[in-house]
């Protein structure tokens, strides 16, 4: 029997109730000890077209294969101790953002005269140690790409040796090190003597790095294993109304990073609009005095929370293994022509000729896991894949954060500052993740669209690329219409600065709103399908992998700079237009074959092989 996807509608009713050892108790360490058993229905394997109900000892419905087939699928209630885990997100991002955004300002400009603290008053340019445009440009790209490429690291750590809960605590007190060591280099005293300070801040950047390198791919898988570790798989639910419906995990899971999401904009536009604020009437020791306070709420409230969340140990040597089973597969598939070789690598045999029960005795010694394991191996690469092609998003999304605020310099401003205008972002988030999730989502399960997380991503590009038509569009206007034509950033014969083109500011909502809209269907569905689809083993490896692609796109952008100036923008907002509509098609014609795998994907049961020997208490042994 068969349903949606291709799926034999048995095997999926199998996999979705829950065996012996697959259920992970809450809260505290997920073990071997404290997981759950459940009853299934005798012979339920054998008959294909069974409709009897699959219970657990307390009573709890799962769904039977043709109710998987037909009943509506909802989200399910998310745990208070998730909300907690988004607070520290929130404070965590309150303090990036808040103390990234005045690098600029205080790396680049001079100390305005007769200030100590580098405040200038309403009229005057913030500023400290007067490096530079080349030495602020320089540092605060290296602070991006350092901040996502860290991740690598702090993953590996943590599903290898400390485990999620360990790792964040520790990455908390190394940022918190750097954060200490940046306010320091920014103390009156320090700042007159500029090179002790940009001493002082370049070695505080590199430890404030690596703490946020520890703590971000670990934070979103642990936030939403709380979830999880209640309620692993589907189960039934009756509606006031009568109506049976699905309550589904994956549903909840991107409920839960819509929110997480959300938490880290509210943090991120509090922490920039506030911060430069404090840097023009106070000082910029007060820029990054605030951000390191509110950061100290971080490690109080996870350590208050550590008996109530549900964590997941160390589980030792699982990434090699991945890595040995993947290079296993290749053997024989090399070839000196790369359309061949990715062509052997899409073959439907690749994970299948590596399974252990294929090899039978010829399976070498470090295959101590069973066929599941590699189907779930085989799950987490098909993601990195998809990952693959974020860069081609990013490029557009960065636009945001360095081209648009120039181009907003030369427009009408009606008094707002031109790096106010970029918060039309977080804005707009913070309006459109709860429309999305309480009317649009629901709205188009209600009347039979999968609205799948491989077509949010497709549709994500789609937008970033109109976004960056509108660019093009508002940047041709201005060089149709400003008095200094193709060069607004320049001067006026007489030495004036140009005045800006007769564009009133706020035409930018259209591309910030666009932006906003792709973030919610790419980068919040890429983090839930980071998530949902790596073994649970490898979640933040492959999450870390997700990160680091922007910080490849960072790199990628660097090609684009010759481009980001006057009279090149036009060609710039374009050409990354173009780029973005490549990734569109390219990515949506590369997996829309995964995308009807969605449900046999998500239906894949949980391995038996944990990594190495867990002990009881939930250690590694």
């Amino acid at each position: 029997m068969s349903g949606a996807y291709g799926l034999d509608l048995a095997e999926v009713s199998k996999s979705n109730a829950p065996q012996v050892l697959d259920v992970p108790a809450a809260p505290g360490p997920i073990n071997e000890k404290n997981e759950k058993a459940l009853y299934i229905p005798e012979d339920t394997s054998q008959d294909h077209s069974r409709t009897e109900s699959l219970t657990d000892p307390n009573g709890k419905e799962y769904p039977t294969a043709e109710e998987i087939a037909t009943l509506r699928r909802v989200c399910g209630t998310i745990p208070w101790s998730s909300y907690t885990i988004a607070f520290v997100e929130l404070c965590e991002r309150f303090a990036y953002y808040g103390t990234t955004i005045v690098f600029v300002n205080f790396i680049q400009q001079p100390l305005p005269d007769g200030s100590t603290t580098g405040a200038a008053g309403t009229h005057g340019q913030a500023g400290a140690l007067g490096l530079g445009q080349r030495a602020s440009t320089g540092l605060t790209t290296f602070n991006s790409m350092w901040a996502y490429f860290t991740p690598l690291i702090g993953a590996y750590v943590a599903d290898q040796y400390w485990g999620r809960y360990r790792t964040i605590q520790v990455s908390i007190f190394i940022a918190i090190v750097g954060h200490i060591l940046l306010i320091i280099a920014t103390l009156p005293p320090v700042i007159a003597h500029p090179k002790g300070s940009i001493g002082c801040f370049s070695i505080g950047l590199i430890i404030f790095g690596i703490g946020t390198g520890g703590f971000k791919p670990n934070i979103s898988p642990l936030i939403a294993e709380q979830y999880e570790s209640r309620h692993p798989k589907q189960y039934i639910q009756v509606k006031k109304s009568g109506e049976r419906v699905i309550v589904d995990p994956t549903m909840t899971v991107s409920r839960i990073y819509m929110y997480f999401y959300l938490m880290i904009n509210i943090g991120a536009l509090a922490g920039q609009i506030g911060m430069v604020y404090a840097e023009k009437y106070v000082g910029f020791w007060l820029s990054f005095v605030l951000p390191t306070s509110l950061f100290l709420c971080c490690p109080t409230v996870i350590y208050l929370m550590r008996n109530k969340y549900a964590r997941r140990p160390p589980t030792g040597s699982v990434l090699t293994k991945a890595l040995k089973l993947w290079g296993l597969a290749m053997k024989g598939r090399w070839s000196l022509n790369p359309i061949k070789t990715a062509k052997n690598m899409r073959s439907d045999d690749f994970w299948e000729s590596v399974k252990p029960s294929r090899l039978s005795q010829a399976k070498p010694v470090w295959m101590t896991f069973d066929d599941v394991w590699v189907d779930e191996v085989r799950r987490g690469f098909k993601a990195c894949t998809v990952f693959l092609w974020i860069p081609l998003y990013w490029l557009a999304y960065n636009q945001m954060t360095t081209n648009l605020i120039s181009q907003a310099a030369t427009m009408e401003l009606h008094g707002a500052p031109n790096d106010l205008i970029n918060n039309i972002d977080p804005v707009a988030l913070v309006i459109f993740i709860p429309i999305c999730d309480l009317f649009l989502y629901p709205g188009l399960e209600r009347i039979g669209i999968r609205f799948t997380p491989l077509k949010k991503i497709a549709w994500g590009f789609g937008l970033s690329s109109a976004s960056m038509i509108a660019s093009t569009v508002t940047q041709h206007y201005i060089y149709k219409l400003g008095t200094c034509g193709d060069t607004p950033s320049g001067e006026l014969p007489n030495g004036d600065k140009c005045p800006a083109a007769p564009i009133n500011v706020w035409v930018q909502t259209i591309p910030y709103f666009l932006i906003a809209f792709s973030e919610i269907f790419t980068s919040i569905t890429a983090l839930e399908y980071a998530f949902t689809k790596a073994p649970k083993n490898l979640r933040s490896v492959v999450t870390s992998v997700f990160l680091f692609m922007s910080a490849v796109s960072y790199a990628i952008g660097e090609a684009f700079v010759g481009l980001s100036q006057d009279p090149l923008l036009t060609w710039n907002y374009m050409t990354i237009s173009i780029l973005a509509a490549i990734g569109c098609v390219g990515f949506w014609t590369a997996h829309r074959k995964l995308d009807k795998e969605e449900d046999k994907l998500n239906f894949i049961p949980e391995s038996s092989f944990k990594g190495r020997q867990l002990s009881h208490g939930g250690q590694a042994a």
